[in-house]
């Protein structure tokens, strides 16, 4: 037997792998298990090439507990280790054994899946374990080993009696972890870190039934048939999926294998994904991945969090921000990348050139994706654009690149049903639609309902009205009118169609200088000012007499504040609103000619009160006081 210090740098390294190493005690298991993994492959990368002449077999990896020894072991049928490489790799504290692995093996290594980082890795089991044992048997002739460390620096190493290959650790569950010797919340750690592991994890045992029997029906004197129960067998309880669908070439999967692979990663998720984007890339960087669009809502506060990062098939984190770009946080799938920089923890990024490169393929793949699905079936493309359009227009304002890639798949609804890329767009509305400055005038609504009469008077001019509705498209109309030249978006009620695409010919007002000072002086005595600007206009006769809107550029930065962005101290302006009076209808006419002042201040504010009505404006007391008012005029 041997006794002898751990080569460490540091009076003692435990406590501080304890405080300071990993963030949450529960990584101990993924370590291992990656050990392990990582073990296995070595093993299997060894006898492809002839440099080992066991039998590789099909070996997995085993979790036992010991609830009444409180004890946890993690048992491979991998490579191994003899006595100096115990001493190399264990007690030679942050001495990577994959990193030398793959140093040594460079060319042939490549694609064997090696995890790396296994020198702090193994030490993560003293983060619940008070006392850590490896009992390991090289797949050479060398005799097996035993090591033990009670966690300090002192550690014994003896031979052991272990015939069969591999490695097995024996944590002594510390005071405190007893939950790491709870059935439940392994089986919750192995299905959280090591669902998709290459090697099979074996968990325990379970009953199915047997696929080689045939239950037998009988039937008794008065014809009733029975039939036999099924019989069981029991069978290892393999808990991972070695060989998820992102390992896979695209050509080898059918959509039914998407479904079904988004049902595995996230089983709570009921609704179907909308589509896929496969990633497999292997230069400038390795990088696999399966993205899936969800269902999406105009709520910017959407859950995000839910693609997953793997680096070889072992789970990393679910905070992906950095590698893939933020505007497509809200999908949902799994990158997995072997070349993506992280920390010695393995769950921090570190900042690298390679991840830009990431990012930038991942933010092109997804372009190209949705160009092709928008060119191989526009009209699907278009049913689907209400639950995709806040993605691919954040990707917009965040991502130039992507910016750009849009014009060919971005698409611009109108009030009626229709679907218009920009450039279609354009020429759909550049001859009517530009005003007399040679400026094309983009006119929109935010809602169908609330601004109806203001959509119905541009339509009657011939006009084309988009429906804008997400939170972000203040942002993105700002965006596009700096980005293309010669265009301006305009809301529907944002002024009198008129005045929101100017023309050379005007229409003149029936009233006088004199009468149009007398009606402005009367609307200013009965309109709150502190609501209301008074607009007088020379419109259609058949034009409402009474409009309000509300100006482009204050309510668009208000809006864009609200939601990140606009000009500061926009936010908290409060609405402002114009009355724009139509000098040529015979109602506003009737007020300024009426005799009596009761009568014109009646006519004013039932006038206003139906203008505030189309807008939406009138609630609550208002809208019961002119309620009363109408029926008390139809009495």
């Amino acid at each position: 037997m041997t006794k002898g210090s751990i080569n460490v740098s540091v009076e003692n390294i435990f406590p501080l792998i304890k405080k300071f190493l990993y963030s949450d005690h529960e990584i101990f298991l993924r370590e291992l298990i990656s050990n392990a993994t990582d073990a296995t492959l070595k093993l299997k990368h060894l006898t492809t090439i002839g440099e080992s002449k066991v039998d590789y077999g099909t070996p997995k990896i085993e979790v036992k507990i010991d609830k009444e020894g409180k004890k946890l072991h993690i048992i491979d049928q991998g490579i191994g280790m003899t006595a100096e490489e115990v001493e190399k790799y264990i007690n030679e504290v942050a001495f990577s054994g994959a990193e030398e692995f793959l140093n040594k093996y460079e060319d042939s290594a490549k694609d064997a899946g090696i995890i790396g980082h296994f020198g702090l890795g193994f030490y993560s089991a003293f983060m619940v374990a008070d006392k850590v044992e490896i009992i390991t048997k090289s797949h050479t002739d060398a005799p097996a080993v035993h090591w033990t460390c009670d966690g300090s620096p002192e550690f014994t190493l003896e031979e052991a009696d272990k015939k069969d290959r591999g490695t097995e650790i024996i944590l002594h569950i510390s005071e405190g972890e007893e939950e790491f010797l709870e059935e439940g919340r392994i089986r919750e750690l192995l299905t959280k870190y090591n669902k998709f592991m290459p090697i099979p994890i074996k968990f325990g045992t379970k009953e199915i039934n047997d696929p080689d029997f045939t239950p037998k029906t009988t039937k008794d004197k008065d014809g009733k048939e029975t039939t036999e129960p099924h019989k069981k067998i029991t069978v290892d309880d393999i808990i991972n999926n070695p060989n998820p669908a992102w390992t896979k070439q695209p050509a080898d999967l059918e959509d039914k294998d998407y479904k079904s692979f988004y049902r595995e990663l996230y089983p709570m998720q009921f609704e179907e994904p909308l589509f896929h984007i496969h990633l497999n890339v292997d230069y400038p960087f390795n990088l696999t991945g399966i993205l899936y669009f969800p269902k999406m809502t105009n709520d910017l506060n959407i859950q995000k969090d839910k693609i997953q990062l793997y680096q070889n098939q072992v789970f990393v984190t679910d905070n992906v921000e950095g590698i893939v770009p933020e505007f497509l946080t809200m999908l949902r799938g799994v990158i997995d990348s072997p070349d993506i920089p992280l920390n010695v923890s393995r769950s921090y990024l570190q900042a690298d050139g390679a991840v830009k490169k990431i990012s930038s393929y991942i933010t092109r793949k997804v372009a190209d994706k949705l160009k092709s699905l928008f060119n191989n079936n526009r009209e699907d493309f278009e049913k689907k654009w209400d639950d995709i359009k806040i993605v691919i227009e954040y990707g917009m304002l965040s991502e130039e690149k992507f910016f750009e890639k849009a014009d060919a798949f971005a698409l611009y609804p109108t009030v009626d049903g229709k679907y218009y890329t920009f450039e279609e767009l354009t020429n759909a509305i550049k001859a009517k639609q530009t005003d007399k400055d040679d400026k094309m005038v983009i006119l929109y609504a935010s809602n169908k309902d609330d601004q109806h009469s203001y959509i119905q008077a541009a339509k009657d001019k011939g006009y084309e009205v988009l429906l804008l509705d997400s939170p972000i498209v203040s942002h993105l109309m700002q965006k596009l009118e700096t980005s293309k030249e010669n265009i301006s978006f305009a809301r529907v009620d944002a002024d009198h169609i008129d005045n929101l695409i100017k023309k050379e010919d005007t229409t003149i007002s029936k009233l006088s200088d004199e009468e149009k000072t007398k009606l402005d002086e009367l609307l200013k005595e009965v309109v709150p000012s502190e609501k209301f600007m008074i607009q007088l206009e020379a419109m259609d006769s058949n034009a409402s007499p009474f409009m309000i809107t509300q100006p482009e550029f204050m309510r668009r930065m208000k809006e864009m504040q609200q939601t990140g962005g606009g000009m500061f101290g926009m936010g908290n302006m409060p609405e402002m609103y114009n009355l724009v009076v139509n000098t040529n209808h015979d109602l506003v006419n009737e007020i300024l000619n009426t005799k009596t002042r009761k009568k014109q201040e009646r006519l004013i504010n039932q006038s206003l009160d139906l203008a505030r009505l189309s807008q939406g404006l009138l609630k609550g007391e208002e809208l019961t006081n002119f309620i009363k008012r109408s029926y008390d005029m139809i009495k």
